[in-house]
């Protein structure tokens, strides 16, 4: 039996049995030995001039702050040695790692409970470190359209799709009802200013080398490149648990770059972007596993399901060269190890449990979970 194929037999074991304890386990107090918040990187941009008290609200001799990140923290009692960093996605925040539409309990506890220091960032110019120096653009994303936001999102979330009525019909795992759909609706968040991943795998990266063992990065969707570029820049990044990376690009040795499977609208389609050899190799000193759901199929009418085809495809090529190169690196496609009916958001849906055992097999097999 291969490595892969015992990480997922186990992790199918584990989720199993955690689902069926799923309420006891929730039930269980948590004892917390220190919690807190904290920003992390930041700048300002100051207007030349004096400020005086008669012309307080002139902008002379004054200060714009922003582009930090703010993180929150749990630390239980007895906490294993290497903390988790959960970086969001594209117009999310920390919320992402919290309760979910239902109220059920998110990653930010359940991983708590299981004895992991856990650190949600809000990334620069997001939730609550919703400062820039930079004013927002025509082009950020998401900024230009409030509507954008509802039916848009949620097919390309491929939380579901919508009945003749226009009524939403969410998929398997995804909980259902009005409530839950408007609680979806309402995490999203539109950034203060351009969004620069740069900028925000700079102050992730500041964030792993101020753990003084290094850290595990866990990342969702847009944030899987902020994941990569934080390597790039961090030797302390210990292990990479990616959920459904893409919408934003790949990293590939730039003479390697990969093939571009195009979607329906070209521009849904995945990306990549390269790097030096050696900046490409930091990438095969740490173990990462790619999660993904189910509703993906390159060529689907759902403009969702083709987006996230392409992803995928994209995914594949990704984790072939980090392993061609000596590296380890997993990618698990859940339908194919029985676990069906979860959206891009499957931290947040009815299996959570689940899914997050599958994570905690992973890191126990690959020693980072002492």
């Amino acid at each position: 039996m291969n490595i892969k194929t015992k990480l997922v037999k186990n992790a199918v074991a584990l989720g199993v049995v955690l689902s069926l304890s799923a309420g006891l386990a929730v039930a269980a107090p948590i004892t917390i030995e220190e919690q807190g918040s904290f920003t992390v990187g930041g700048t300002y941009n100051e207007k030349p001039g004096k400020f005086t008290q008669e012309n307080f609200v002139a902008e002379d001799g004054q200060r714009a702050y922003g582009d930090f990140a703010y993180v929150e923290y749990q630390k239980p009692v007895k906490a294993k040695k290497l903390p988790l960093i959960f970086q969001h996605g594209g117009a999310q925040s920390k919320r992402t790692w919290e309760s979910g539409p239902d109220g059920r309990e998110g990653f930010n506890t359940m991983f708590v409970r299981a004895g992991y220091s856990v650190y949600l960032v809000d990334q620069p110019r997001s939730g609550e470190a919703n400062l820039s120096t930079e004013a927002v653009t025509p082009d950020t994303p998401w900024a230009s359209n409030p509507m954008y936001g509802d039916k848009t999102l949620y097919v390309l979330s491929r939380i579901g799709h919508y009945d003749e009525a226009g009524n939403p019909v969410p998929n398997a795992q995804f909980p259902s009802g009005e409530k839950n759909y408007q609680a979806f609706q309402q995490s999203w968040t539109i950034g203060s200013g351009p969004l620069d991943n740069d900028l925000n795998a700079d102050v992730l990266s500041e964030l792993v080398n101020q753990q003084p063992d290094g850290a595990v990065l866990v990342t969702h969707s847009m944030g899987g490149t902020i994941g990569w570029r934080a390597a790039l820049r961090s030797d302390k990044v210990k292990g990479i648990i990616a959920y459904e990376p893409g919408g934003t690009p790949f990293i590939f040795p730039e003479t390697e770059m990969p093939k571009i499977t195009e979607a329906r609208f070209k521009a849904l389609s995945a990306a990549a972007m390269g790097v030096p050899m050696e900046e490409f190799l930091k990438l095969t000193k740490m173990p990462i596993v790619l999660y993904y759901g189910d509703y993906i199929q390159i060529g689907s009418e759902n403009v969702g399901e083709d987006k996230w085809g392409t992803e995928y495809a994209m995914a594949e090529q990704f984790v072939a060269a980090i392993n061609r190169h000596g590296g380890d690196a997993t990618l698990v496609h859940l339908p194919d190890i029985g676990i069906k009916g979860n959206s891009h958001f499957l931290m947040q849906e009815k299996n959570n449990a689940q899914i997050m055992q599958l994570a905690l097999a992973w890191l126990k097999e690959k020693g980072l979970d002492k």
